[in-house]
Protein backbone atom coordinates (compact mmCIF):
# COMPACT_ATOMS: atom_id res chain seq x y z
CA UNK A 1 0.00 0.00 0.00
CA UNK A 2 1.04 3.48 -0.67
CA UNK A 3 0.40 6.64 1.66
CA UNK A 4 -0.67 9.47 -0.21
CA UNK A 5 -1.18 13.06 1.17
CA UNK A 6 -0.59 16.83 0.41
CA UNK A 7 -1.66 20.21 1.61
CA UNK A 8 -3.14 22.29 -0.54
CA UNK A 9 -0.33 23.13 -2.91
CA UNK A 10 0.11 20.11 -3.75
CA UNK A 11 -3.46 18.75 -4.25
CA UNK A 12 -3.30 18.78 -7.92
CA UNK A 13 -0.23 16.54 -8.22
CA UNK A 14 -1.72 14.02 -5.50
CA UNK A 15 -4.83 13.67 -7.57
CA UNK A 16 -2.85 12.86 -10.38
CA UNK A 17 -0.43 10.64 -8.54
CA UNK A 18 -4.19 8.70 -7.38
CA UNK A 19 -5.44 8.50 -10.45
CA UNK A 20 -1.96 6.77 -11.74
CA UNK A 21 -2.14 4.74 -9.11
CA UNK A 22 -5.88 3.62 -9.43
CA UNK A 23 -5.22 2.64 -13.14
CA UNK A 24 -2.78 0.47 -12.43
CA UNK A 25 -4.20 -1.32 -9.67
CA UNK A 26 -2.08 -0.11 -7.38
CA UNK A 27 -3.53 0.35 -3.25
CA UNK A 28 -3.03 2.94 -1.56
CA UNK A 29 -4.68 5.26 0.96
CA UNK A 30 -5.28 9.12 0.85
CA UNK A 31 -4.46 10.98 3.61
CA UNK A 32 -5.70 14.01 2.59
CA UNK A 33 -5.79 16.90 2.20
CA UNK A 34 -9.20 16.52 -0.37
CA UNK A 35 -9.28 19.93 -1.85
CA UNK A 36 -7.39 23.49 -2.71
CA UNK A 37 -8.47 24.97 0.82
CA UNK A 38 -5.68 26.01 2.55
CA UNK A 39 -4.16 23.81 5.28
CA UNK A 40 -0.77 23.47 6.84
CA UNK A 41 1.32 20.29 5.41
CA UNK A 42 3.00 18.87 8.46
CA UNK A 43 -0.34 17.20 9.83
CA UNK A 44 -0.37 15.37 6.05
CA UNK A 45 3.34 14.52 6.62
CA UNK A 46 2.75 13.10 9.83
CA UNK A 47 0.25 10.62 8.84
CA UNK A 48 2.23 9.30 5.84
CA UNK A 49 5.03 9.14 7.64
CA UNK A 50 3.78 7.38 10.37
CA UNK A 51 2.06 5.06 7.85
CA UNK A 52 5.07 4.43 6.42
CA UNK A 53 6.78 4.00 9.83
CA UNK A 54 4.74 1.72 11.24
CA UNK A 55 4.62 -1.08 8.09
CA UNK A 56 1.02 0.22 7.08
CA UNK A 57 2.35 1.56 3.72
CA UNK A 58 5.25 0.38 1.93
CA UNK A 59 6.10 3.65 0.85
CA UNK A 60 4.95 7.33 0.56
CA UNK A 61 4.06 10.09 -1.43
CA UNK A 62 3.94 13.62 -0.23
CA UNK A 63 3.47 16.59 -1.85
CA UNK A 64 3.01 20.32 -0.92
CA UNK A 65 3.74 23.84 -2.60
CA UNK A 66 7.75 22.73 -3.35
CA UNK A 67 7.85 19.74 -2.09
CA UNK A 68 10.47 21.14 0.63
CA UNK A 69 8.12 22.45 3.08
CA UNK A 70 6.39 18.76 3.52
CA UNK A 71 9.73 16.72 3.36
CA UNK A 72 11.37 19.14 6.36
CA UNK A 73 8.22 18.11 8.26
CA UNK A 74 8.22 14.09 7.14
CA UNK A 75 12.08 13.82 7.74
CA UNK A 76 11.29 14.44 11.88
CA UNK A 77 9.76 11.17 12.27
CA UNK A 78 12.24 8.58 12.66
CA UNK A 79 13.08 6.69 9.71
CA UNK A 80 11.71 8.42 7.39
CA UNK A 81 14.23 9.44 4.50
CA UNK A 82 11.82 11.77 2.28
CA UNK A 83 12.95 13.16 -0.82
CA UNK A 84 12.07 16.00 -2.63
CA UNK A 85 12.20 15.01 -6.54
CA UNK A 86 11.72 17.29 -9.63
CA UNK A 87 13.42 15.39 -12.30
CA UNK A 88 13.67 11.73 -13.57
CA UNK A 89 17.38 11.06 -12.26
CA UNK A 90 16.78 12.58 -9.14
CA UNK A 91 13.65 9.97 -8.44
CA UNK A 92 15.36 7.18 -9.66
CA UNK A 93 18.71 7.84 -7.35
CA UNK A 94 16.85 8.19 -4.26
CA UNK A 95 16.17 5.03 -4.61
CA UNK A 96 19.01 3.50 -5.82
CA UNK A 97 21.10 5.33 -3.35
CA UNK A 98 19.53 6.74 -0.66
CA UNK A 99 16.48 4.09 -0.30
CA UNK A 100 14.09 6.87 0.27
CA UNK A 101 10.84 5.85 1.48
CA UNK A 102 8.92 9.09 0.58
CA UNK A 103 8.79 10.41 -2.38
CA UNK A 104 8.34 14.66 -2.32
CA UNK A 105 7.07 16.49 -5.21
CA UNK A 106 6.16 20.85 -5.58
CA UNK A 107 2.77 21.57 -7.19
CA UNK A 108 4.34 25.41 -7.94
CA UNK A 109 7.58 23.56 -9.19
CA UNK A 110 6.41 20.17 -11.70
CA UNK A 111 3.35 19.76 -13.59
CA UNK A 112 1.21 16.67 -13.01
CA UNK A 113 2.46 14.50 -16.13
CA UNK A 114 5.61 15.18 -13.96
CA UNK A 115 4.64 13.75 -10.73
CA UNK A 116 3.40 10.51 -12.29
CA UNK A 117 6.42 10.17 -14.12
CA UNK A 118 8.19 10.76 -11.08
CA UNK A 119 5.89 8.87 -8.92
CA UNK A 120 6.43 5.55 -11.50
CA UNK A 121 9.74 5.64 -11.50
CA UNK A 122 10.29 6.05 -7.24
CA UNK A 123 7.79 2.92 -6.94
CA UNK A 124 9.39 0.85 -9.67
CA UNK A 125 13.48 1.10 -8.40
CA UNK A 126 14.63 -0.81 -6.42
CA UNK A 127 17.73 0.17 -3.84
CA UNK A 128 20.99 -1.18 -4.87
CA UNK A 129 22.61 -2.01 -1.56
CA UNK A 130 25.79 -2.48 -0.98
CA UNK A 131 27.81 0.73 0.08
CA UNK A 132 24.87 2.20 -0.26
CA UNK A 133 23.73 0.43 2.49
CA UNK A 134 26.16 1.33 4.78
CA UNK A 135 25.03 4.81 4.45
CA UNK A 136 21.84 4.75 5.40
CA UNK A 137 22.90 2.64 8.50
CA UNK A 138 25.64 5.66 8.94
CA UNK A 139 21.66 7.96 8.78
CA UNK A 140 20.39 5.71 11.28
CA UNK A 141 22.73 6.36 14.00
CA UNK A 142 22.26 9.91 13.57
CA UNK A 143 18.79 9.46 14.55
CA UNK A 144 20.30 7.71 17.49
CA UNK A 145 22.22 10.34 18.05
CA UNK A 146 25.67 8.04 17.78
CA UNK A 147 27.19 9.68 15.08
Amino acid sequence: MIALGCDHGGYRLKEAVKKYLEENQIEYHDYGTYSEESVNYAPYAAKVGHAVMNGEAKCGILCCGTGIGISIAANKIRGIRAAVCTNEFCAEMTRRHNDANILCMGGRVIDEDMAVKLAKIFLETPFDGGRHATRIAEIAAIERGEL
